[in-house]
């Protein structure tokens, strides 16, 4: 069910609602309560406390079951009017606090928002329940549904009506009322799992572990930002003098490629592999076996023979054998790829006298040294191009070419955090489209990796479009010194990636809250990757990638040199990746629900698929985030299935001989606007005119 999702990914909506203040007084100060008074109505982040979140959360149930209890009440044949609109437009108070609540616990936690996000979970988890339960409601919904082809709807208006419809059957309305309970306690039960286990994650990696080092020989071969870095990190860990280095990647990958300490290379990348798996409090083990088996259990009581399956059917794929079809398809070139790499990497270690054979915490060190054998590149020599301030004025270069829309840095907005930035989008009219924030550094407080999400939605109330407000999540390297925050080239990729999540969200346009937006999860990646393509363009290069001390733009022979190794280390890349998601699709489509022992099934099940021991998946279980507390549960291959959409989209911008073709940019600005207004492979087809092609992609990879 969509119109109601748990805490962290709630749909955000602008707020009405005047203060109750003779009812409870506490509203008079609560933010919540009021119209935000704020630049383009965002949320008053200035102003806002946790002692706000849960009366407004109660708050807002309280005002959602009315407005439900509303449409019941009515005795007028159920239509589009009286019943689905009320319903799509409901809960306006409740989605604003809960997204706040939950983007702010993903971004800039602390224990006491963790305490207070076990305490909303099972509340929000009942009450969606309570909705997506209600005979009465389902009643009349599946009312309109059954006559919808007579009611003289438009397509909007019918796929409305439609998904509606299809999230009360898979939230379980058509179960018996027995059944119905079980459910219930299933979804309870894995909602405070799901919780946990990522509260496990942001413990392990930001603060149970810590590579300190107190010889500085031990750094030999890291650049000297690095080493700053390390030296800065350190002090805030109250460790004046010495070096920290923590599993964040910024900070963890540069000492894996570079430093020249093996024993040390292996302490790290051990401490990162090892996260939730070390018996401590921390451990996530027995809380994978019990995810595992209550998703089987929901999955049989909704009438699927497993959890992917139930995920899956949603889905472009639309079955768990059409994915394991395609995974195959990858897994066997890259996994042939990677071997050679390897090969190509050991006859460096023999050669320099290494003897031993290389692991897994050794691939990027000599990876590192295989790129620089095969095309004189470093990536140091990259680096210094990539200031975080260059890259972002590339990708608001690539959107104004595409799109016509500019970004305009408001200090007049308030943020959630001092070091985020706020941005207001235009048209190129000048009207406003929305409000982009952008957090780019790794604290304590904030989980790992990048993602987009939104504290409020495109949306129409009353007519009325109001504007999007969109938030760029990430975990960059920090500035070291005098020396600005310079990003690897992965990074670069990285903030094209998240930015092209965020076009998606700020150039919707639909009417209904329900379909706006609205794509299967494995078309959902297919804007932020294609997005991607631009970053290594040589046009784009040379008007984003300018060295941060002599401004000047990157020379053309180290653009032909990353160009020449853009397939370099794919077999490692893809496998890894292909790795997790198979070992997702694994654990989603089980034999037995049961789990004895986690490391053992994770360890047989990608022995089974040839996995090689230097290469480990991209996520191993403990710390599979995606999967048991990001919503891509079963859902972990999308990545590369959407990379098949975007490499066979930005091949029809190549072919064109403009990378920024008006026809095809209009036509794919289309594709974002009317996302969620059919079917994924339709708006796909509108805009390429045919089905994807696999051959870009393998191309790209070289795995052709």
């Amino acid at each position: 069910m969509r119109k109601l999702i748990p805490v962290f990914v709630a749909l955000v909506m602008a707020i009405g609602a005047n203060a109750q203040k003779k009812e409870n007084p506490m509203k008079e100060n609560n933010p919540f309560f009021n119209k935000y008074e704020t630049p383009f109505q965002v949320p008053p982040f200035d102003e806002i406390k946790p002692e706000h979140f849960l009366p407004a959360i109660k708050e807002g149930i309280k005002l959602q079951t009315a407005e439900i209890d509303a449409i019941i009440k009515k005795s007028e044949t159920p239509d589009f009017n009286n019943t689905i609109l009320p319903y799509d437009n409901s809960g306006e108070l409740l989605s604003n606090v809960s997204k706040v609540f939950g983007n702010l616990n993903g971004a800039n936690t602390n224990p006491v928002m963790q305490k207070l996000a076990r305490e909303i979970t099972p509340i929000m988890t009942q009450h969606h329940d309570n909705i997506s339960l209600n005979p009465e409601l389902f009643k009349k919904i599946k009312s309109v549904y059954d006559r919808r082809k007579d009611l003289n709807l438009d397509a909007d208006q019918l796929r409305v009506v439609e998904k509606i419809y299809n999230d009360f059957v898979r939230g379980g309305a058509n179960l018996s009322v027995s059944d119905q309970q079980k459910l219930r306690t299933l979804n309870e039960s894995l909602s405070k799992l799901s919780l946990q286990f990522g509260e496990n994650v942001l413990a392990e990696t930001n603060k149970n572990f810590r590579l300190v080092i107190d010889n500085k020989k031990d750094m030999d071969g890291l650049s000297a930002d690095v080493i700053e870095g390390a030296a800065i990190q350190a002090k805030k860990d109250s460790l004046p003098g010495k070096w920290s280095f923590t599993l964040q990647k910024p900070s963890m990958l540069p000492f894996l490629q570079y430093a020249k300490n093996r024993a040390l290379r292996e302490k790290l990348y051990r401490g990162y592999f090892m996260r939730c798996d070390n018996g401590n409090i921390s451990d996530n083990k027995e809380n994978i076996k019990r995810m595992v088996q209550l998703r089987d259990e929901k999955a049989k009581l909704m009438g699927y023979p497993n959890f992917a399956s139930f995920v899956i059917d949603e889905n472009m794929a639309k079955t768990p054998r059409n994915v394991d079809a395609f995974l195959q398809k990858l897994w066997v070139p890259a996994l042939n790829r990677a071997k050679g790499e390897l090969k190509e990497m050991q006859a460096i270690v023999d050669k320099e006298g290494g003897k031993f054979k290389l692991q897994s915490w050794d691939w990027w060190f000599y990876s590192e040294k295989l790129r620089k054998a095969k095309y004189d590149l470093d990536e140091s020599e990259l680096k210094p191009y990539f200031s975080l301030d260059n890259v972002q004025k590339g990708i608001f270069f690539v959107a104004n070419k595409l799109y016509g829309i500019t970004f305009t840095k408001r200090t007049d907005i308030p943020v959630y955090q001092s070091e985020v930035l706020a941005y207001e989008v235009k048209e190129a009219n000048g009207s406003h489209l929305g409000v982009l924030y952008m957090d780019f550094h790794p604290r304590d407080g904030k989980r790992a990796g990048a993602w987009c999400t939104t504290y409020r939605t495109q949306q129409y109330r009353d007519g009325k479009k109001i504007a999007p407000v969109v938030s760029m999540v990430m975990n960059f390297t920090r500035p070291a010194g005098n020396v600005p925050a310079l990003l690897s080239f992965d990074e670069v990729t990285t903030m094209f990636h998240e930015f092209g999540h965020a076009l998606h969200r700020l150039l919707q346009d639909q009417p209904y809250d329900r379909t706006g937006g609205d794509v299967p999860r494995d078309f959902v990646e297919l804007p932020s990757q294609f997005m991607e393509n631009w970053a290594s363009e040589p046009l784009v290069l040379k008007a984003y990638a300018k060295h941060y001390k002599t401004g000047e733009s990157i020379p053309d022979a180290l653009i032909a040199k990353l160009e020449k190794s853009r397939q370099f280390n794919q077999g490692f890349e893809t496998v890894e990746y292909l790795a997790a998601a198979i070992l997702d699709m694994k654990y989603h489509t089980p034999t037995t629900p049961l789990i004895a022992d986690v490391r053992a099934f994770e360890n047989e099940s990608l022995t089974k698929e040839g996995l090689i021991s230097e290469i480990l998946p991209r996520y191993r279980s403990t710390y599979f985030t995606h999967i048991f507390s990001g919503g891509y549960s079963a859902g972990y291959y999308v990545y590369i299935w959407a990379a098949v959409l975007d490499a066979d989209a930005f091949q029809a911008f190549k072919e064109s001989g403009d990378l920024f073709n008006p026809a095809l940019a209009a036509k794919f600005r289309e594709l974002l606007t009317k996302s969620g207004s059919d079917e994924g492979m339709t708006i796909y087809k509108r805009f390429r005119g045919k089905e994807p092609d696999i051959k870009p992609l393998l191309k790209r990879r070289g795995l052709d």
